[in-house]
Order: structure tokens, then sequence, then C-alpha cells
């Protein structure tokens, strides 16, 4: 993990991602600490560059509740089989958990994964990311996520971010990586000791027209791709 040392200063740069979606990349400072560290999730294969930059916190937080139900592919209800990976383009309604098989560097287990709320929040919200007229006519919405550890493997220090918004007609919303910390949407790596049936809550940011929302949310992550992947609406 690369620390980066800062001096009070917040600092963004946009970039135009390989995807339909406009992709914004924020350095924010936290004022009450001169470091914050950055990692990169991997990026899909028709990706230029990763969308989204997950960052670790001291604590994040965790329960020992078990996964429940889940989705069956390419709809919605029902439930998954243990250690199965639902076909690309399965549909859940948010709130309702996903299980799958999921690789994380040398780790290979089995989580569930839940997309819990979608919140909108306010356009002042994004002022200490200092991104400027590139969130111009933007409204923020809060994708805020559940993974759970529903099998053998200790999967400690692992991460997940590969998370993207989707507006009311289907198509991408704009994605906003973070490096530092951001308190209106935490992202938390897994913790020490994330063993079957911990949990740990997490968050991305991604941004909607004034006259349009996002309305669910696609994990495009391992083992799927984007625009393939798991969807909650």
């Amino acid at each position: 993990m690369k620390l980066i040392s800062t001096h009070r200063r917040t600092l963004a740069i946009a970039a135009l991602a390989a995807v339909s979606a406009l992709s914004l990349t924020a350095c924010n400072d936290d004022a009450a600490n001169g470091d914050t560290a950055a990692t990169t999730a991997p990026a899909a294969p028709t990706q230029a560059a990763p969308t989204s930059a997950p960052t670790t916190p001291a604590a994040p937080a965790t329960s020992a509740a078990p996964a429940t139900g889940g989705a069956t592919g390419g709809s919605t209800g029902g439930a998954t089989g243990g250690g199965a990976a639902p076909a690309a383009g399965t549909t859940a309604k948010i709130g309702q958990p996903i299980q799958f098989p999921y690789k994380y560097g040398k780790a290979t287990g089995d989580i569930s994964l839940t997309v819990t709320d979608i919140t909108k929040g306010d356009p002042a919200d994004l002022a200490p990311l200092n991104l400027g007229d590139k969130v111009k006519g933007q409204v923020p919405y809060y994708i805020n996520y559940k993974v759970t550890n529903v099998g053998s493997t200790d999967m400690s220090f692992s991460s997940l971010t590969q998370i993207k918004g989707l507006l009311a007609d289907g198509s991408e919303a704009t994605e906003v990586s973070i490096i530092g910390k951001f308190a209106k949407c935490p992202n938390n790596s897994f913790p020490s000791g994330f063993t079957n049936g911990k949990s740990v809550t997490s968050c991305v940011l991604a941004l909607a027209p004034e006259a349009s929302k996002v309305a669910g949310a696609e994990y495009w992550g391992d083992p799927y791709t984007l625009g393939k992947g798991l969807n909650w609406k």
C-alpha cells in the first residue's frame, strides 16, 4: 500500500475511462490526519484504467450475521446454490443477497454480497473532493453494500470495490474513485479474521444528472466482467 503525504490540500484528477460512463478520481485529504492511503482494484479487461480505489480504514464495521437468501440467474427472487456462480445478468432486489465464489489475490472463497440501499446525497457533499465544474449538475448517490464470508476460507485483508451505479434508463452512472477518506461514503477492506459468518459494510460513490437518478447497481468483479455482472434494482 502506497502512502501519500499531504499538507491539508485537496486534489482531484478527472479522466475519461474506456467505458460509457465518466470516471472521476478524487484525492481527499483528512484534516485530522496528514497521511492517506490508496489502493486500486483490478481493472476489467475492457478498461484502460481501474475505475475504483478502495481505502483501508483502521477499524471497518463488522458483524457475525450469516448470509441469507439470494437471486437466481437472469431473474429476481429465489436462492443461489452454495459454491456456484450465478449467471451473468442475475438481478436481485436491493436488500437481497447474492452468493458467489470470490477470488482476491491468492485467497479464494465464497461470499454473499448485498446492495443494502442507494441513498441520494446533496451536491454540496462533493465540495471536499474539489472536483469543481467536473461535477456541475451532478447529484451524488451512495451505494451501500455488505459482504459476508459464507465459505471456509479466511479472506482477511481482501477487498471488494467493483460496483458501479446504474441510472434509471439502465446506463452507467458516473463513478467517483476516492483516494483517502470521505466520511459520507467510507470504503472498507475486509478486516483481519474475516472468516465464515463475518461481515463488512462498505460504500461506493456514483453521480447522476439532476434530471435522472441512480436506481440500481452492478457488481462486475471476479468472476464477472463490466456489463455482464450481478445487478441490484
